[in-house]
Order: structure tokens, then sequence, then C-alpha cells
């Protein structure tokens, strides 16, 4: 393999504990969002794997750093979603397209706030009642006239899809 950055690099063999192993072949496995080498040692000749990933920090309000995990963003959106009809396959998907949307970004670093912000419309096209309780918390609303307003910007954005469909036909 040509130019690979990672080749020769300190990955130790599990056998014999050597420094110096070389890639023999790589491919992307899951959803693309790391490689897989087959590598072999140059010291004992035996050949093992490794995962490579790139990582996405979140930056925390307490300013704390930590991994981003799409376990959390579904957690977190679960309890938007308790009693809805939502199933864990709809949150794990919309923790992917989360994390997508941000890898797309192209930053290694992220604000917690504005992964709350990413959050925000794929909830709102999986469940309208889930995004208004995710809102609330997450944006803050105080009185009633903020849930009032959420509702009518909701309203006012499915009527102009409608329009919109409507005038594609």
């Amino acid at each position: 393999m040509y130019g690979d950055p990672w080749e020769g690099s300190a990955m130790h063999c599990p056998f014999c504990r050597n420094p110096d192993s070389r890639v023999v072949d790589s491919r992307t496995a899951d959803d693309g969002s790391s490689i897989r080498r087959r590598r072999e040692c140059q010291e004992c000749g035996r050949r093992f794997s490794t995962v490579e990933t790139s990582s996405l920090t979140v930056l925390k309000r307490n300013g704390v750093a930590e991994p981003f995990s799409r376990e959390k963003v579904a957690s977190g959106v679960r309890k938007a979603c308790q009693g809805r009809p939502v199933s864990d396959d709809d949150l794990a998907l919309l923790a992917q397209r989360v994390e997508e949307a941000i890898r797309a970004q192209g930053v290694a670093e992220i604000d917690a706030t504005d992964i709350g912000l990413e959050i925000l419309t794929p909830l709102r096209d999986l469940d309208e009642i889930a995004y208004l309780r995710f809102a609330s918390v997450y944006q803050g609303f105080k009185t009633l006239e903020d849930f009032e307003a959420a509702i009518a910007r909701l309203r006012s954005e499915d009527a102009a899809e409608t329009d919109a469909e409507a005038a594609s036909l």
C-alpha cells in the first residue's frame, strides 16, 4: 500500500510484542466511520487485525471533554420519547444521523449545545411531541407562551411543506 501513514507505526504485535508490523490490507468497517487493517508482524510473521476510528470530542458545559457517544444521544432523546411510538431502532438511526451531520462539519471537537441543535431536526421528523419535550428542556421554555410559539412554528413549517408538496404535483 503506497503512502500509508500507519504502516510501520508503533502497533505492537499481540503475539511477540514487536513494534514493527506492516499493513497487508485495509478496508472500511461498520458504516464507514472506521478502518479495519490486517497487519503482519515483521518479527514472528503472524497476522492480526486492528480497527482505527477517528475521534470526535464533546466539550461539555462544565468544561469537561469526553468522546462522542451515540448511546448518550439516544438515551437523552429516549426520555423525551417516553410514551411515544418510537422504537430503539428509531433512536439508533436518529443518533447515527446526528453523528453523521456532526462529522460532515469536519470538526474534531464540538460543544454539547451544538449536539442538541443537531438533534432537533431529526427528532422533529421522528415525532413532533418528543421534539417539543426535548426542545422545552434544551431551549429552556419557561412559560406557556414559549410552548405556544414553538407549536406555531411547527404548524407554519408543516403548512409550508404541505404547500410546497402540492405545488410540485
